[in-house]
């Protein structure tokens, strides 16, 4: 019973780092729908054209509302403006970094890289820091002591969600690491994810953002205007709220250390507007289960596997009904987590490995 009640450790250094170890949860093997070899070769199969036509219409949208702004600034006309670029700037970048760094956004790998660095700057995320991290996360997916990317761990702490909707948590902190990552240093957990022959990159990458945030503030002092902040570096904090809305989604509340990503992620059907936005990764689960199936292809795998998967939640506003209560309950009790029930004729039922 003393061990049911310990609170959890997800430092990637601590006690529970060490029990997912021994447990057998550290570069598991994980639970996926049986599909065809022709059938998931094609779904990977990577293509140019649909992320070329989609960064496009990104990229077009942000000039066209970083347009607005500056021409009605200092004006009211100019919020709608800059709600928009910030969205697009703060949140949408979000699934590029994702889908870029996975390097199946584009099947050109130069493309998926330039895109992966600007997406990554306007989200103030490391690239080679997060390019391991997410690694780790797709290694070891919601394994305490193993994941660094837990965005919600128990006992929930609900007003840190709340001040992420403006990157209050995690935009300050990804500044504060960047200026220590300038300085040549690393922190333990980040040391035990990435190798020594990447390190230099974290230490470059840190100083150019730096040099970038501090030249947008020095043409903000130049000019006595804030607009430069409004067009680099505040929109990653203005910006995030819809960023945290759909990642949230992904896996708050479910249960941990379990190898079968139907028990902890989860699939929402979105309208078209969300889906480019998010660039289909409300098909959370059929995206950890084949990681390498570009974004493009995620409805058609979706269609491939969901009669193996739980039932999709039938919009954000269906998830949230689950969401918000769970985390209201894990707060209190960090032992509660929503079971999500797999299908009759399910392939195979989950391993079940799960914290005692």
């Amino acid at each position: 019973m003393a061990e049911a009640l310990r609170m959890r450790d997800y430092s990637l250094t601590g006690e529970d780092a060490r029990l997912a170890q021994e447990k057998g949860l550290s570069a598991a093997s994980w639970y996926a729908t049986p599909l065809a070899r022709k059938q998931l070769k094609e779904l990977m199969k990577r293509k140019d054209g649909p992320a070329i036509r989609d960064t496009a219409i990104w990229f077009a949208a942000l000039a066209l509302t970083a347009i607005g702004g500056i021409w009605f600034w200092g004006t009211w006309a100019a919020v709608p403006f800059f709600i928009a670029y910030g969205t697009l700037y703060g949140s949408s970048a979000d699934s590029r970094w994702h889908e870029c760094g996975h390097g199946t956004a584009f099947k050109t790998r130069w493309t998926n890289d330039v895109l992966y660095y600007i997406a990554s700057f306007m989200l103030l995320r490391e690239p080679t820091v997060w390019r391991w991290s997410h690694a780790r996360h797709h290694t070891d997916t919601i394994i305490v002591g193993r994941d660094p990317e837990i965005a919600v761990p128990r006992p929930a702490q609900i007003a840190n969600i709340l001040l992420n909707l403006f990157s209050l948590k995690g935009g300050i902190g990804s500044l504060k690491q960047i200026a220590f990552h300038a300085t040549g240093r690393l922190g333990p957990a980040e040391a035990s994810y990435i190798p020594a022959t990447e390190q230099f990159r974290v230490f470059r990458a840190a100083r150019v953002y730096l040099a970038i945030l501090v030249a947008t503030v020095l043409a903000s002092v130049a000019l006595h205007s804030f607009l430069p902040l409004m067009l680099v570096g505040l929109p990653t904090f203005y910006g995030s709220w819809l960023m945290v809305i759909f990642g949230i989604t992904q896996h708050a509340g479910l249960d941990e250390d379990v190898l079968d990503h139907r028990l902890n992620s989860r699939t929402i059907y979105m309208n078209g507007l969300c889906r480019f936005l998010y660039w289909n990764m409300n098909y959370h689960v059929e995206h950890h289960m084949f990681p390498m199936v570009p974004y493009h292809a995620l409805p058609q795998l979706h269609e491939a596997v969901k009669d193996d998967c739980p039932v999709p939640y039938r919009s954000l506003r269906e998830a949230y009904r689950e969401i918000i209560p769970a985390l209201i309950r894990q707060s209190r009790d960090p032992r509660y987590f929503v079971r999500r029930p797999l299908p009759a004729k399910a392939y195979q039922q989950p391993i079940p490995v799960a914290a005692e």
